[in-house]
């Protein structure tokens, strides 16, 4: 007997027929969404990147290396890592890397990342990439790659460093080779103030200010770029130019015979100006005297090397 088939049988396989072309629909129409919907995600965004000190993209092998950016995540922050990183090209003496991740920021919409930190007493010399990724809790991420130098104290083109950091009050000292001559002292009104600076390992353009700021201020410049000027009193301002060999530089000079070509200024605590150059500020606003500690801020930028260098101590003023 032969067998017929039946409409059913047909009917049948257009069923699994149409279920499996509906799972592919709706597979795809899933995959599709996840596509979309991850694609709609906001990224998180990174400004004022700031490598070393003034920007300089220069790092110094167990010296403190300042690192700044600020940082919007696309939803809430999960985390900020850096990495320095050796790149393929160059040649090291060994095999050098460092990572750090910085938790402290989940949850957090936006945050200014300020870090000091040591560039490790093991680390290579050489040129490096320097990776910022900032992940989101969303699922995305962002990388941003920076140049970075890293250097031997001893093969720095320029290093400057304090010998001379001087604080007088009236015509004693103030403050001498890291030490107060008298601890609890404080300026008062008319008091005179006057301050040698004195750098090694220059050479080449650089400018130096001296300056005094109300710690109220919270204003602190790492570099002469960063001075804010409407927030600080310009005790001094001094610069060299075409230093061919590395050598001194100072706010006060004297002569072969010793005989003083630039001396120390005077500022007296009160003054109604200021000795910025080319012109002297009134000392008015948000820079007007008060009772309070300030900061004594020398802040120099070697302009030839991109190279910046500054050293604070804390000064009491009772008006």
């Amino acid at each position: 007997m032969k067998r017929v088939k039946t409409k059913s049988h047909k009917i049948k396989a257009l069923k699994h027929i149409s279920v499996l072309f509906l799972s592919i629909l709706t597979f795809t129409s899933c995959s599709n969404d996840n596509d979309q919907e991850t694609a709609a995600l906001l990224k998180p965004t990174i400004d004022k990147i700031e490598l070393g000190l003034g920007n300089n993209e220069i790092g110094v092998i167990g010296k403190d290396f300042h690192f700044n950016a600020e940082v919007t995540a696309g939803d809430k922050i999960e985390n900020i890592q850096i990495k320095i990183v050796q790149i393929s090209t160059e040649t090291y003496s060994k095999v050098w890397s460092h990572e750090i991740n910085w938790t402290q920021y989940a949850g957090a919409k936006n945050t200014i990342v300020h870090k000091h930190f040591d560039i490790p007493a093991d680390a290579a010399e050489g040129k490096y990439e320097f990776i910022i990724t900032v992940n989101d809790q969303n699922g995305t991420k962002l990388e941003v790659k920076k140049n970075l130098n890293i250097y031997t104290t001893e093969n720095l083109p320029v290093n400057p460093t304090a010998v001379v950091f001087n604080v007088f009050k009236n015509d004693s000292f103030f403050y001498r080779k890291g030490k107060y001559s008298q601890e609890g002292s404080s300026f008062t009104t008319t008091d005179k103030f006057f301050s040698q600076v004195s750098l090694s390992g220059v050479k080449g353009n650089g400018k130096m200010y001296l300056l005094l700021i109300y710690k109220n201020a919270k204003h602190i410049p790492e570099s002469i770029d960063q001075i804010d000027f409407s927030k600080v009193i310009v005790y001094d301002v001094v610069e060299h130019k075409d230093i061919a060999e590395t050598g001194t530089f100072s706010n006060t000079i004297t002569d072969a015979n010793f005989n003083i070509v630039r001396d120390m200024p005077l500022l007296h605590i009160g003054a109604v100006k200021d000795n910025n150059l080319p012109a002297p500020q009134d000392i008015t606003g948000t820079r007007a005297w008060t009772s309070g500690d300030y900061l004594f801020l020398a802040v120099y930028k070697n302009t030839t090397y991109n190279i910046n260098w500054s050293q604070s101590i804390n000064i009491p003023i009772s008006l």
